[in-house]
């Protein structure tokens, strides 16, 4: 069948078309109702149905045939280290350790915070979670500790599981005095610890509440796996909030299966026993949804990997593992190409290895300009997919789905909607907008399985914060449009569209034009506040490795570039040449923050920032433009 055949399945009979994709998922008790909508806005999937994640995951491949197919590879260059585990040999690790979790009184419906490393113990920990039906919680090991007591506080967690440490490049940041100073903290006290300790460092042990994860894993009764609810949670993931209350995101068990199982082939053209690697972290979505979980319940093998696309120990990382694993489809974010295409530009190191396995690249995470998606389609010479998803929707809402049909690329464009997303374009007064024309990205409810069902114990909030902009809608707080022919393009969050004189622009479409200059490896475009325009784009850019040229040369054509592409009325004037852009931990550029530095504003530091020294940096280039007085 044609995309355009099963997108349209799958909005005229989304009950049919999704109880069809759960036959891919193993139930104790089949749904009574595939579709609850009973109590809208809040709609759920599969009610009545009992499940368990893990069993789906692992179990059914390690007694199916899968026991002795790899299910996970760890590859660690920061350590030096690899580690394999089949399906069997998984299964066991996490019936083990989900024992150790039990014998510190974890049961069904209860919290574990996981904070730890890119190690394979976080997967194992997920899992255990989920064999004996607790919800965990991963905050971003090494995360600050008042951030993670505001998690202890809201999850209210009986037991966390942590690590001894982590590596970042060449330094080891030891986790347990920021997990002490958390727990010291918060108002909640979990009953105790797991800590495994890492050979990099040795954690101190709080007599009677930490206990060692190995000793722990060791003298456990392997659990069995506990039948849940598929409308029971499966983890809370928290998202920073405006008001610097994180929201609690909460993933469901049964619509998260399916949507995960579906997701695979249809969106990845990935097979069972294939090899599938997202280089993420397991603290943000993409690491819950395609390094653990997709890929095990497809039965495909998952990398998980401990390192950087650069410096670890060079340009060519991603091409080593690639090579070595016989990975067939990557998914990261267009900010890691931007790095190697920097480090890289004629991407030398990838005459080292044999690529001749690997058929597609995903690209997701933040907006992949034309240019780094011309140079990764060019330099690996296979299908590059940008795809647009959230945390909140847990997997892609728009995407060229290779798994049904390969459609034209349209550099910039996340190309259609994947089938069960009705996506729709409207102005501020909830009218649907021309194509073309930008306005406000939202979802028609209800989503398809797989996405929010509401935020953890805060339902006002999950109303407030994604469905009262209009009824019946999920805003997604992005910003774009849908052409003639119906592909979405993202151009910016709302808050990015800036009034240059009453005209409304994309600050994303500004750094598209200035990402095809050949110098440029990455850049920003801010809205910075002025007294008689209202607000005036202000571009931040980094060039390429072995640039020799003067700054103020480039400058002059950047300028004059986006005037040509976008015109005067962009009144786009100044740029400042950086040596780096602040970013999150997985790669997103901190737009907002600098905004708030060019407008003189007291901001608070971001506590996903990856290195809080670049601010200082940036406060002097926006000063010597004329901002950040």
């Amino acid at each position: 069948m044609s995309y355009k055949d099963i997108y349209t399945r799958s909005l005229k009979d989304p009950e049919g078309f999704w109880a069809e994709a759960a036959e891919g998922i193993d139930w104790y008790k089949p749904a009574e109702k595939i579709l609850d909508d009973s109590n809208k806005p809040f709609y759920r999937w599969f009610r009545g149905g009992e499940l368990n994640t893990c069993y789906n995951a692992l179990d059914r491949h390690a007694d199916g045939g899968r026991g002795d197919q790899l299910a996970l590879i760890y590859d660690s260059p920061v350590t030096g280290t690899q580690r394999k585990f089949t399906y069997r040999e998984l299964r066991d690790e996490v019936a083990r350790f989900a024992g150790a979790l039990a014998d510190r009184g974890v049961t069904k419906g209860d919290r574990v915070i996981v904070y730890m490393p890119m190690i394979p113990e976080a997967a194992v920990a997920m899992l255990a979670c989920a064999r004996i039906g607790a919800v965990h919680s991963v905050v971003f090991g090494g995360f600050a500790a008042k951030e993670l007591a505001t998690r202890i506080n809201d999850a209210k967690p009986k037991v966390m599981v942590s690590a001894s440490c982590g590596i970042e490049g060449s330094r080891v940041i030891e986790y347990k005095p920021l997990l002490d100073e958390a727990i010291d903290i918060a108002s909640h006290k979990p009953d105790a610890t797991l800590i495994y300790q890492r050979p990099q460092a040795t954690a101190s042990m709080q007599q009677g509440r930490d206990f060692d994860w190995v000793e722990a894993a060791g003298a456990a009764t392997p659990a069995a796996c506990v039948p849940v609810a598929s409308t029971d949670p499966l983890y809370i993931l928290y998202t920073s909030g405006t008001t610097g209350i994180p929201k609690g995101v909460v993933r469901d068990n049964g619509g998260h299966a399916v949507a995960m199982k579906w997701s695979m082939k249809n969106v990845y053209d990935v097979d069972p026993g294939d090899v599938f690697w997202a280089a993420s972290d397991v603290g943000w979505v993409v690491g819950h949804s395609y390094i653990v979980y997709a890929p095990l319940l497809h039965g495909a093998t998952t990398i998980l990997f401990e390192g950087k696309p650069v410096g670890t120990p060079d340009p060519g990382a991603f091409w080593r593992v690639i090579s070595e694993h016989g990975v067939k489809v990557m998914f990261t974010a267009p900010t890691a190409f931007r790095a190697i295409k920097r480090e890289d530009p004629d991407a030398e190191y990838l005459q080292k290895y044999d690529m001749s396995g690997f058929k597609a690249l995903f690209l997701a995470g933040e907006r992949c300009d034309p240019d780094t998606l011309a140079w990764a389609q060019d330099t690996l010479k296979v299908p590059v997919v940008d795809h647009w998803w959230q945390t909140e929707t847990g997997w892609a809402v728009a995407a060229n789905c290779l798994g049904i049909e390969h459609l034209p690329v349209k550099p910039g464009s996340p190309t259609v909607c994947v089938p069960g997303y009705d996506v729709r374009v409207l102005d501020e007064n909830g009218n649907e907008e021309a194509p073309g024309e930008i306005g406000r990205i939202m979802i028609k409810l209800p989503m398809p399985p797989g996405c929010l069902p509401t935020l953890w114990q805060n339902d006002d909030r999950f109303v407030e914060s994604y469905l009262s902009a209009n009824d019946g809608y999920y805003l997604t707080g992005d910003a774009g449009y849908k052409d003639e022919d119906g592909y979405l393009w993202i151009m910016s969050r709302i808050d990015d569209i800036i009034n240059v004189a009453g005209h409304r622009l994309s600050t994303g479409g500004m750094e598209e034009v200035l990402a095809s200059h050949p110098d440029v490896a990455e850049c920003a475009v801010i809205g910075a506040a002025d007294k008689l325009k209202g607000e005036l784009p202000v571009g931040l850019v980094v060039l390429k490795a072995g640039v020799k040229r003067a700054d103020d040369d480039v400058i002059a054509e950047l300028v004059a570039l986006v005037r040509q592409k976008i015109g005067p009325v962009a009144a786009f004037k100044k740029v400042a040449v950086v040596e780096r852009l602040p970013k999150t931990r997985s790669g997103k550029i901190l737009r907002g923050t600098m905004k708030k530095i060019a407008d003189s504003q007291e901001y608070k530091m971001p506590a996903t920032i990856d290195d809080p020294a670049i601010l200082d940096e940036i406060t002097q280039a926006l000063i010597r433009i004329g901002y950040a007085k």
